[in-house]
């Protein structure tokens, strides 16, 4: 329920889009978040609510009550944007400026005259919303006492439903828009400006308290001499109207003035407020004439005094926090407060009704029995942990006090008093108190069990260590070993590198004579070819690549006698064999053959061993073209 809600001239605009739905799932709608939330919303004008939830059923996709609440209970964030949806909280610094001056003119001034100098000033700003009315009040208060005499009399309460809208209050920095109304004069003293926006003066903040209140279901606040509640009480059902300005009229008991809204009045409530401006809804609460100062004091009627004591104490019984019922002899319930009404959905007019008609008289427990337990034993009787499952699975426990009442002076028992504690919280803590004990002990035993285990590892660590000593001495020889080896290799190493000088200039010499060799084969005019013992062909020179048309890298390693080339080797055999067998003479022979180009003619070859260590190793054969020799001689 939050205050500053939307002014009724912008009500039409909340409607959405009709939702077929039947009115018993609004109710059920409504007491699911009661249950889950602890928002009581079910003495909201049923219209009102109705197109606000419409609104947002529509957003979600919802067609009606039931689907919404399912919808809740899937996604509970929606939750948050349920609310805001309700609790529409619109508000201003100065709203209605014809009304504030009004305030600040007439009632303040009528506020302090009336007060002795130094006596507090007490201001409630009832669902202040973001908290602009808040400081409002507090600065027409400023304005009329000064910043000094504001700052030691002055308490500004600011209460709301509304949690993040308090946060805002609380925090007192206002964007350029929310400052419009404010007059530049008044910014200037009353507002510093920042980065975030205007912040309230942090001297002055101090006055101005900000806390979550019900109006329909927390105590009020008292010994008040303003309160404001604009534009609040127009959506409440005309029931929870009265409730709440019978707690208005509480906290004004010693009088004091009200300040509503435009779209609000008291004219079912002149008995208790008595319009000063009814056009700008302020009212002044009607308290007892009191005896002119000077008059003879005359002794009072007992009858005269018990009124206001007896109207102090429903207020304190209805305004008391737990729930509570009288019952008297014949099982009528004569008393119910406010928490049992919102406890139990029982509203007023049940009042005068037989306990045993009510549902309460057997859900959570079947109270008839203990009442009579209570009147045969004359004393109090109770039953503790009473469990009673809410319709969302969650079970609160309660403990119940029934306490019979007696009548004075005859000491006959004219009834007895139920009372219902919640103990539900407190057996939670007491069962998560127990578990952490619990979970204590095994971490205990555990951190003493690890506290075991790190004993023996220290002393594991200890012979690790001494073998590790051990281990590094041994490398430490091991190092000695290494360093004489390394002084060995470095030796060897130089050995090496006088033998690999050697084969490098080796390698240098065979290359010259593999040059040498290569130039000679290149200067013979004939065709060169060498063979081994296995008749495989090491060297064929480029003479006879031209005459035979194969060049050396194709018949290297080959036999002899399997080239394709135009002469007949096989008959080269007996001559190679003979050269390969050490003959000394050189054997010639002289064979008809055909060149690469196809030309026939008399190949005349030589065939000499090739020795090497005294040992015959290969065969040299020559091969030249007859007839072109003979050509060419002189």
């Amino acid at each position: 329920m939050g205050s500053d809600l939307r002014d009724a001239g912008s009500e039409g605009s909340d409607v959405a889009e009709s939702t077929v739905t039947d009115p018993g799932d609004l109710e059920q709608l409504l007491e699911y978040v009661k249950r889950s939330r602890d928002y009581d919303f079910t003495g909201y004008k049923r219209p009102t609510l109705a197109r606000r939830i419409a609104k947002r059923m529509a957003e979600v996709n919802c067609t009606s009550y039931v689907e919404y609440e399912d919808y809740l209970e899937v996604h509970p964030d929606e939750f948050v944007t349920f609310f805001n949806t309700i609790l529409i909280n619109v508000t201003s610094f100065f709203r209605d400026p014809q009304a504030w001056e009004f305030v600040a003119e007439e009632i303040v001034p009528r506020i302090v005259s009336g007060k002795d100098p130094g006596e507090p000033i007490r201001v409630w700003s009832a669902g202040c919303a973001s908290g602009e009315e808040a400081y409002t009040l507090a600065m027409v208060l400023c304005e009329a006492l000064g910043q000094d005499q504001f700052r030691s009399r002055v308490k500004v309460y600011g209460t709301d439903v509304d949690e993040e809208a308090l946060a805002q209050a609380r925090a007192a920095t206002y964007d350029a828009k929310a400052m419009e109304l404010v007059p530049e004069p008044v910014r200037e003293r009353y507002f510093e400006t920042n980065g975030r926006g205007s912040t309230f003066r942090a001297d002055l903040r101090r006055a101005v308290i900000f806390g979550r209140h019900d109006l329909l279901r927390d105590a009020p606040i008292s010994r008040l001499d303003l309160l404001a509640c604009r534009n609040t009480l127009m959506y409440f059902n005309s029931e929870t109207q009265s409730a709440i300005l019978d707690r208005f009229r509480f906290a004004l008991d010693g009088g004091g003035y009200l300040f509503l809204g435009r779209a609000e009045t008291l004219l079912s409530h002149s008995a208790a407020f008595r319009p000063l401006q009814l056009r700008l809804r302020v009212f002044e609460s009607i308290v007892a004439p009191k005896e002119p100062r000077g008059t003879t004091a005359r002794t009072p009627d007992p009858a005269d005094a018990e009124w206001p004591r007896s109207k102090l104490r429903d207020a304190a019984f209805d305004t008391a926090i737990r729930p509570m019922l009288v019952v008297d002899v014949d099982g009528t319930v004569q008393a119910i407060n406010a928490a049992a009404r919102t406890l139990f959905g029982i509203g007023p007019q049940q009042m005068g009704r037989p306990l045993q008609d009510l549902e309460m008289s057997y859900r959570p427990l079947e109270l008839r029995s203990v009442v009579d337990e209570a009147y045969r034993e004359r004393g109090t009787v109770e039953r503790r942990g009473i469990e009673w499952a809410q319709r969302d699975d969650m079970t609160r426990v309660f403990d119940v006090v029934v306490t019979p009442l007696f009548d004075r002076p005859s000491g006959s028992m004219s009834g007895v008093s139920i009372s219902f504690d919640d103990v539900t919280r407190f057996l939670r803590l007491e069962a998560e108190l127990e578990r952490s004990t619990a979970e204590l002990q095994t971490a205990y035993e555990e951190l003493q069990s690890t506290n075991e285990e790190l004993e023996t590892m220290n002393e594991e660590l200890q012979s690790t260590n001494e073998e590790l000593q051990a281990t590094n001495e041994e490398l430490q020889s091991t190092n000695e070993e290494l360093e004489t080896m390394n002084e060995e290799l470095q030796s060897t190493n130089d050995e090496f590198q006088v033998v690999n000088d050697m084969l490098n200039a080796r390698g240098a010499e065979l290359d010259r004579v593999n040059v040498y060799l290569q130039s000679v084969l290149t200067g013979i005019n004939s065709g060169v070819i060498v063979v081994d013992q296995d008749l495989a062909v090491q060297v064929w020179n480029h003479w006879s690549e031209d005459l035979w048309g194969l060049r050396s890298t194709e018949v290297e390693g080959k036999h002899l006698l399997n080239l394709d080339i135009g002469l007949t080797v096989t008959e080269l055999l007996p001559t190679v064999r003979a050269a390969l067998d050490g003959d000394d003479e050189i054997v010639r022979v002289e064979l008809p053959a055909r060149n690469r180009r196809g030309r026939d003619f008399v190949c005349s070859v030589s065939a000499s061993s090739m020795t090497a260590d005294g040992k015959v190793v290969g065969a040299i054969l020559l091969m030249d073209d007859v007839e072109a020799r003979e050509r060419t001689s002189p």
